[in-house]
């Protein structure tokens, strides 16, 4: 399947808007990469590392990503593991988070978004909009699902209210249809179709499809059935590599990577630029245009 464009497809559920991956990044194929923070203030990890360390640590990692190739990255919390539910996060999580991703724009001029987990929307447009980021990640943007967090609900409504009440409706939502590390059973009986819709509905600006857990593949099949059921563009945001992108990419507009470029191949590993560079020449034969 190669991917379209939007006025080849059907009109969705939701009024035509632009295509934010275009207006983001000034392209229509993209390669995201994930900055996985170190333990940021409040959560159980830390240990008291002064947040220009942590600032410089994602500066150092963003810079990697961009070097490589990467047309941005995605700043995210991954370290604040257990994760709080939405609602939960203390003050010291918008703060650190705005504060690094201020930080990390200035130092690489590259396109920044975020990500605080779990499902934490208004924290992370908060974060964004203080931090000068042009999107945020929201897992569960519509419906709802059993994660390991317990039964997590969908964020659009609050999420979207609170974003016009703060100025900060220039951020853009990248909302995943079918989340990793939870069950579906909730909603079974809603078909993909459905499932996607719904997202766009509920005024996402850019869908992602992921595979079940972190450095897990999404199935073309799913990244298929969520493109031929939305308007919006598709990213891929889980299981990324040098191996698979060549094949995925026609699939979709964007992919977002972290664990097969961390020198370990594990998410808390350090980004190693080699292996960006080797991503990104790979989607570069599969049409992407390189920064």
């Amino acid at each position: 399947m190669v991917r379209t464009t939007g006025s080849e497809r059907a009109l969705g559920v939701f009024p035509p808007k632009p295509n934010a991956v275009e207006e983001l990044f000034g392209t229509p194929k993209v390669v995201i990469g994930a900055v996985h923070l170190p333990p940021l203030p409040g959560s159980p990890h830390y240990e008291g590392v002064p947040l220009d360390e942590i600032c410089a640590f994602a500066i150092e990692e963003a810079r990697a990503y961009l070097d490589g190739g990467a047309h941005g990255v995605i700043v995210e919390n991954h370290w604040d593991i257990p994760f709080l539910k939405p609602g939960e996060h203390g003050y010291e999580t918008a703060a650190a988070m705005a504060v690094v991703t201020d930080r990390v724009r200035h130092a690489t001029a590259g396109r920044v978004g975020v990500s605080v987990l779990s499902n934490a929307a208004e924290c992370s447009i908060a974060s964004a909009w203080s931090g000068g980021a042009g999107f945020v990640r929201v897992n569960q943007w519509a419906n709802a699902y059993v994660a390991n967090e317990g039964i997590i609900e969908g964020q659009a409504a609050h999420a979207t209210r609170y974003r016009s009440r703060i100025g900060a409706n220039p951020v853009k939502i990248f909302a995943d249809v079918h989340v990793k590390h939870g069950a579906h059973a909730i909603v079974a009986d809603r078909t993909l179709a459905e499932q996607t819709e719904d997202a766009e509905f509920f005024g996402a600006d850019v869908l992602i499809a992921t595979g079940s857990r972190t450095g897990d593949a999404a199935a073309l099949d799913e990244v298929e059935g969520i493109a031929a059921n939305t308007t919006l563009p598709v990213v891929i945001g889980s299981g990324i590599s040098a191996g698979n992108v060549g094949e995925l990419l026609p699939a979709c507009d964007g992919v977002i990577v972290a664990s097969s470029v961390k020198d370990n191949g594990r998410w808390w590993g350090r980004v190693d630029a080699a292996k960006v560079r080797e991503l990104t020449a790979a989607a570069a034969k599969a049409g992407v245009v390189l920064p």
